[in-house]
């Protein structure tokens, strides 16, 4: 069977110091899975579509090893919160929180996400 592509012009956008900025277009977001996006000030965000169509961005550097790879990830849910568990060490991060699930001390930055 073939999925037609989408057909909307909607944006993700991000907020930032109070205003929004534009990372992509809706449509390159594949459910369950990430696209890194750099910001403004040279940092990245990681951004997932689930497989609900809920929005949800985070720091894209994995606090426990430095890199920039939470957007390649694997996304799932556990008790209810959908989050990514890094690729290199496993470590999973609420998506709306940030917050790491395996580490109380640890969080990464949640983003406010629309589309536009």
């Amino acid at each position: 069977m073939t999925l037609a592509p989408e057909t909307t012009d909607l944006k993700v956008q991000l907020s930032l110091d109070g205003d929004w900025f534009t990372v992509c277009d809706l449509s390159t977001l594949l459910p369950g899975r990430g696209v890194a996006a750099l910001l403004p000030d040279g940092r990245q965000a990681a951004v997932f579509r689930d497989r609900t169509g809920e929005l949800f961005a985070v720091d894209n550097r994995d606090p426990f090893t430095g890199a920039a790879v939470l957007s390649r990830g694997l996304t799932g849910t556990h008790r209810g919160r959908p989050f990514v568990a890094s690729p290199l060490l496993k470590q999973r991060f609420d998506l709306a929180s940030g917050q790491c699930l395996d580490d109380e001390a640890v969080r990464v930055t949640a983003y406010a996400v629309r589309t536009a």
